[in-house]
């Protein structure tokens, strides 16, 4: 776990950075500069795009990790670079035809209470043809176990740059309008960096020849297509549906909800830019042991790390919206469902690297486009009935049965799970000092109060982990940082 902890402590850093600016953004900048509206129709337009980006990127991103290490040649793993290359250009030319076929069919979708979106929606491909691209250059660096300069632009970068435009539209400096085509820019941006990151790397021969294996390669490339699009689908497809039974508006404020959660999937994001590959070569080299290691230790150490999160979140959640405006102000429950989700995704650890790199993803694919069609009928249930909150319902749901299947799928196949003794107490002490602290505020000003509940919350809970010795890798890290060996 050396190599893992180490790279995995530099993406986390970079990634609480990136969430750093981003919860600037969410909670202050965009809340206070732009009307509610504005904010909902940057929210949705970066959700629709989420939806789209794994249909034009084909699953080459995950194809490429899986099969770079089993090319032996500088030859053959060109050719395999330059297929990589060439499938998001043909899935564009695809999609983006039949969107223009269609285009008008789409304008009128969005007439009505929503037509702020009409004018913009031909940025939401433009965003997911960037992002797909930018995850196929992510993964090539990722295969030389370079993911950290990818991290930073995928977790910093345009968060940064955001930051900046919503500073000038606060200045006057640009217009809303152009803000929002100015965001679409920012993406394209990033991409063309990575890419140029990517090729120092390594940089092919251009070539025609298709790579050995053809037909294996392009097989698990489209069924990872769906597979790995299912997690993104069931994050953002409750954001485009409220859009369609909600006012825009509201998007925005479930939004805030859901970034509020999603800072709980830092280390897990952190964790598998290097134990993806890691994963994918042990299975290449049949290494079971290695893999049932990793496979603990991983969801042992996420579960750690994200359970301080998880504690902090809920019980400083009602601090937090204090220093925002009162319109945005949402329930407690929809920030505790989709932090459970957010904690059930930590505890996998390396689950998702062990099937999308083996031979039972197609059993994964199956799956997740049954929970896909349960969630789509569980939003169109809940959300007129319960608002928001049924959103965040219907969120849980999916992902509690996605997660419980997949850590059953490798249970079955590999007879390795991620359960040890420590998990027990792991979850016990969440739960203990979530509710133990929720409860409990000191009658100052907010920041105040989240910074002196949030710092006696962490010390407890950092010094019973290593009291009761948890985890190894957790002490060995806590340890070399006090001692500063």
């Amino acid at each position: 776990m050396g190599i893992i902890i180490k790279q995995s402590f530099k993406n986390m850093v970079t990634t609480y950075i990136g969430f750093g600016i981003g919860a600037v953004n969410t909670l202050f900048l965009f809340t206070y500069f732009l009307e509610k509206e504005y904010y909902g129709l940057v929210s949705f337009l970066l959700s629709a795009a989420n939806l789209i980006w794994p249909f034009l990127v084909f699953g080459v991103h995950s194809t490429l990790i899986k099969f770079f290490t089993s090319y032996k040649t500088r030859g053959a793993q060109d050719r395999l670079l330059n297929l990589v290359l060439i499938i998001p250009v043909l899935a564009a030319a695809i999609i983006g035809s039949a969107g223009l076929i269609f285009y008008g069919r789409l304008l009128k979708y969005f007439e009505g209470d929503n037509d702020l979106v009409q004018p913009y929606v031909w940025l939401i491909f433009l965003i997911a043809l960037a992002t797909a691209y930018f995850e196929v250059f992510f993964s090539w660096s990722k295969i030389y176990y370079k993911s950290t300069f990818g991290n930073f632009m995928k977790e910093v970068f345009h968060r940064f740059c955001i930051s900046i435009l919503l500073l000038a539209v606060f200045f006057k400096i640009i217009s809303v309008e152009f803000f929002i085509y100015c965001i679409s820019g920012v993406f394209v941006l990033r991409t063309i960096l990575m890419a140029m990151y990517a090729f120092s790397l390594h940089r092919p021969r251009v070539g025609f020849k298709f790579p050995e294996n053809l037909s294996p390669v392009l097989k698990y490339s489209s069924l990872i297509l769906l597979a790995a699009s299912v997690a993104t689908v069931l994050l953002d497809l409750d954001k485009v549906m409220i859009e369609y039974y909600l006012p825009i508006e509201n998007v925005a404020i479930y939004g805030i909800a859901v970034y509020i959660a999603t800072v709980i999937s830092v280390p897990q994001k952190a964790m598998h830019q290097i134990t993806n590959p890691l994963t994918a070569e042990m299975l290449n080299n049949r290494d079971k042991l290695g893999l049932k290691e990793i496979y603990e230790k991983s969801s042992l150490n996420l579960l750690i790390v994200s359970g301080l999160i998880f504690i902090l979140i809920i019980t400083n959640i009602n601090s937090l919206y204090e220093l925002i405006p009162e319109e945005y102000e949402i329930s407690i429950l929809v920030v505790l469902l989709i932090s459970l989700v957010k904690l059930y995704d930590n505890f996998l650890g390396n689950n998702n690297s062990i099937l999308f790199n083996s031979d039972y993803y197609r059993i994964v694919l199956g799956v997740g486009v049954f929970l896909v069609i349960v969630a789509f009928v569980l939003n169109i249930v809940l959300i007129p009935r319960f608002g928001i909150e049924g959103a965040a319902l219907a969120s849980f749901l999916a992902f509690f049965l996605y997660n419980t299947s997949k850590i059953f799928i490798v249970f079955n196949k590999f007879r390795i799970h991620p359960f040890t003794q420590n998990t027990f107490w792991i979850i016990l002490l969440t739960g203990l000092l979530s509710l133990g602290f929720y409860f409990w505020d000191f009658q100052i000003h907010p920041i105040a109060n989240i910074l002196l509940k949030g710092g006696i919350t962490a010390l407890l809970y950092v010094f019973l982990v290593y009291r009761f010795k948890f985890s190894e890798d957790i002490n060995q890290v806590l340890e070399r940082y006090f001692t500063g060996s």
